[in-house]
């Protein structure tokens, strides 16, 4: 029997890169069946037009505003479709020749739900796209020494940055969402992503919870992307609202002393680095934010919908 992929992917003025994802989209796939589902997130460039001159047999689906990215991955989740496994990728990745192949082979492994490619950016280096899960030390470790020194310990640093560990199969924690596969078992059992982090950190929320539910994640070498790269590194708005939702993420999931000594590290390293126009972003984003991130305004003890049967992926 042939094995089908379906593609997800997400837009919103993405016109000026998307093409080239798709693009390599046939090569990367072999000889998988597969399908191609757009949610535009009411992009005013040509980002649709782009992707239908491709590849003119796109499912698309119109959102009609900017509803954010978990809330667009939900909505081609729920638009029903045949499928061995989802592949949902960004815009700016380009996906190497036969790629496709080694992620869905990387599902059939026990307690494999999710995989993802080694990772290169524009420039042909290596991308940190592995991690560790949130804790209080590794907050620490990188408001100290800074993520990448820090990641070289597995106790000091949530980013994975041993060279090495990028050269064979690995089973992280959870990783860069950029490109990333899953099961339609791990979808249906892990339920929607939730839509209240809008952007950053609801794939590590979505990767943990399907770790809790027995999905972990494999790190494949063999399979390759090249990832053009966002700015939520320069941008301060953008690490202000990564920053945000990394510390709702970890009160999500932690009571609210330790979610409190985690703001703390987390306010502390961009205190460290406040000549830095994003960190000082970011630490007044912190404060702003106290309630909603430490206290559980809204969030303590909230859970996310199953997937309802409206929303259901059907395994081909």
């Amino acid at each position: 029997m042939r094995r089908r992929v379906c593609v997800v992917l997400v837009t919103h003025n993405s016109g000026a890169v998307v093409s080239g994802l798709v693009r390599s989209l046939p090569a990367a796939m072999g000889t998988l069946e597969w399908e191609l589902v757009v949610v535009d997130n009411a992009s005013e460039d040509a980002s649709l037009a782009e992707v239908l001159r491709v590849n003119p047999s796109t499912r698309v689906v119109k959102a009609g505003r900017n509803l954010g990215y978990a809330p667009a991955i939900n909505l081609a989740l729920g638009t029903g479709f045949d499928a061995d496994a989802v592949l949902i990728v960004n815009p700016d990745v380009r996906l190497w020749p036969g790629s496709v192949p080694h992620l869905l082979g990387a599902l059939d492994s026990p307690g494999v739900g999710m995989a993802v490619p080694r990772t290169t950016d524009g420039e042909g280096r290596l991308v940190w796209s592995m991690r560790r899960e949130p804790t209080v030390l590794r907050a620490l470790g990188e408001a100290v020494l800074g993520g990448e020194v820090a990641g070289r310990w597995g106790r000091l640093g949530e980013l994975v940055t041993n060279r090495s560990w990028y050269e064979q199969v690995m089973r992280p924690d959870w990783a860069s969402g950029a490109v990333v596969m899953a099961s339609t078992e791990c979808l249906e059992s892990t339920g929607l992503w939730d839509e209240s982090f809008w952007m950053y950190s609801e794939e590590t929320d979505f990767m943990l919870r399907a770790r809790d539910r027995g999905f972990g994640i494999a790190f494949v070498p063999e399979a390759r992307a090249t990832h053009l790269g966002g700015n939520s590194g320069t941008e301060p708005q953008l690490w202000a609202t990564l920053s945000v939702n990394r510390v709702r993420l970890f009160s999500k999931r932690h009571g609210r002393a330790e979610s409190f000594i985690f703001w703390l590290v987390v306010a502390f390293g961009e205190l460290l680095r406040a000549r830095r126009p994003r960190s000082r972003a970011a630490l007044r984003a912190l404060l702003r934010n106290f309630g909603v991130t430490v206290l559980g305004d809204d969030w303590e003890q909230k859970g996310v919908p199953a997937m309802s049967s409206a929303r259901s992926i059907k395994s081909g």
